[in-house]
């Protein structure tokens, strides 16, 4: 499973990447406005300094909703760099301009997915990647994990190249469970994939393997 990170800080970003198991970056406008990354020109540059720090995929979301301002702000995204990946909402011109894209060789990223249905057409128009937001699933008492294995399920069965990517990750757990259930790509916050790390017994023991050798000195 491939590990993305979802913000727009570039702290952050370098940190997971100097984990060295980050493999791509997927941000949004609310994401660059809590980084105080407003204006074209601002957003535009911090892509291209995203892109400087990572060696993957990085999705970057266009504001248009029709067909024509969607294309327009689609290519000049492309454009920036050769990891930049056009996410696109997940509604009827989205569909149409994904279409688009993938007839013109541009990687696209369907977001704002929320059901089985949406994702069928999503691989359909040869979406790059789908994105369920599992977490706002969660948010309205829904099982957002039962999606990403209905959609592992239509996509399997019918060999769609189209790459799950399980969004709104929230916790360690939904990182394991997605991994668990076959989800291609997870992305969520640092806090996420560090917590990955921890574990009591890791700690306890490395303490009486440090303590031990000090007695030994």
């Amino acid at each position: 499973m491939k590990f993305f990170i979802d913000t727009a800080n570039l702290d952050q970003i370098k940190e997971a990447q100097d984990l060295g198991i980050l493999d791509g970056v997927t941000t949004n406008p609310s994401l660059m406005a809590k980084e105080g990354i407003t204006g074209e020109e601002n957003i535009i540059n911090h892509y291209k300094a995203i892109c400087e720090i990572v060696d993957g995929d990085v999705s970057a979301e266009v504001i248009a909703t029709d067909f024509d301002g969607i294309i327009k702000e689609g290519e000049a995204l492309a454009k920036l760099h050769n990891q930049i990946v056009v996410k696109v909402p997940m509604i009827k011109d989205g569909i149409k301009a994904i279409k688009y894209f993938s007839d013109k060789g541009i990687k696209t990223n369907c977001t704002l997915v929320f059901s089985v249905g949406q994702a069928i057409l999503a691989a359909k128009a040869g979406a790059t990647y789908v994105s369920p937001f599992i977490g706002r699933l969660d948010d309205i008492s829904t099982d957002g994990l039962n999606l990403i294995e209905e959609i592992r399920l239509v996509y399997d069965n019918y060999m769609f190249e189209t790459e799950i990517l399980a969004a709104s990750v929230r916790h360690t757990m939904h990182v394991v469970d997605c991994a668990k259930i076959g989800a291609d790509v997870m992305t969520g916050p640092l806090s996420s994939i560090e917590g990955l790390l921890k574990h009591p017994l890791t700690d306890i023991g490395l303490e009486k393997f440090l303590a031990d050798h000090h007695k030994n000195k």
